[in-house]
């Protein structure tokens, strides 16, 4: 299928695409997570409607990530933080793998806004 081309003759679902592999790198390099969101946020408004629903799920991934690993390093003294800094890497995994997937069809992300998969 032919993919819509952006002003900066950009394959516009190419754009996606390397937030997931960018968010996927930030599990062991932690600064292509902020690069990602960067791109998600700069990517969103000028995309189509569809894209913007992956940006959207994107840009929340990033911050209900951040959310969770801060809370994880708060409670590592307690034990429970590796629980919980061990499920958002399963989770950032998950929400990335299934993005792609839909992303491959060429399809609206179904959820959005969704806090879990």
């Amino acid at each position: 299928m032919n993919e819509p081309i952006n002003e900066q003759g950009t394959d516009s679902s190419s754009m996606v695409k390397l937030v997931y592999i960018l968010y996927l790198a930030s599990i062991v390099v932690g600064l292509t997570g902020l690069i990602g969101v960067i791109v998600a946020y700069v990517n969103k408004n000028e995309s189509a409607p569809w894209l913007q629903s992956h940006y959207q799920f994107q840009i929340r991934t990033f911050w209900i990530g951040v959310l969770f690993t801060f809370i994880g390093i708060l409670t590592t003294f307690i034990l429970i933080g590796f629980l919980i800094l061990f499920f958002v890497v399963i989770w950032m995994i998950i929400r990335c793998v299934k993005g792609l997937q839909t992303l491959d069809k060429q399809q609206a992300h179904p959820n959005p806004t969704t806090w879990l998969f």
